[in-house]
């Protein structure tokens, strides 16, 4: 027999939090990679259909599955003022950045890639602020 629990699994805590830093950027990145394939395959139906010309879909809609990540992670922290907190200052934060390296690369680059790069930063940002954000609260509220 083979055992139940993988260790390829993000490991989580009694709360149902992702435990380590590196499992909850490394689940947040695969939901933005996956999310970020579909809209490529979108963007080519769309194109090959003659619908619009590949690379105008806004890259931000790659981010639907990492924000879903972020809503459940904030479920799973239970009641309190500092998830709120930490998720108030991290999507303010995580925005300001993603925005950023959008507009930078926008004069470089199609809308589509424009917009993966900030979400990309929004992802990274977030999940920083969210993971110590949080941690650092605790231990100074707790």
């Amino acid at each position: 027999m083979t055992d139940t629990k993988s260790a390829r699994r993000p490991r989580r805590d009694p709360s149902g939090r992702l435990a380590t830093i590196g499992d909850l950027l490394g689940t947040a990145l695969a939901g933005l990679v996956t999310g970020a394939v579909l809209l490529l395959i979108l963007e080519a139906i769309l194109s090959l259909t003659r619908v619009s010309e590949f690379g105008a879909t806004s890259g931000w809609l790659a981010i639907i599955l990492p924000v879903w990540l972020f809503v459940e992670e904030f479920r799973a922290e239970g009641y309190g003022a500092s998830r709120v907190v930490v998720a108030l200052l991290g999507t303010g934060f995580a925005v300001a950045v993603g925005m950023t390296i959008a507009g930078f690369a926008a004069s470089q680059f199609p809308t589509l890639v424009s917009g993966l790069a900030g979400a990309a930063g929004f992802t990274v940002v977030y999940c920083l602020i969210w993971f110590y954000g949080l941690r650092w609260l605790s231990h100074r509220v707790g």
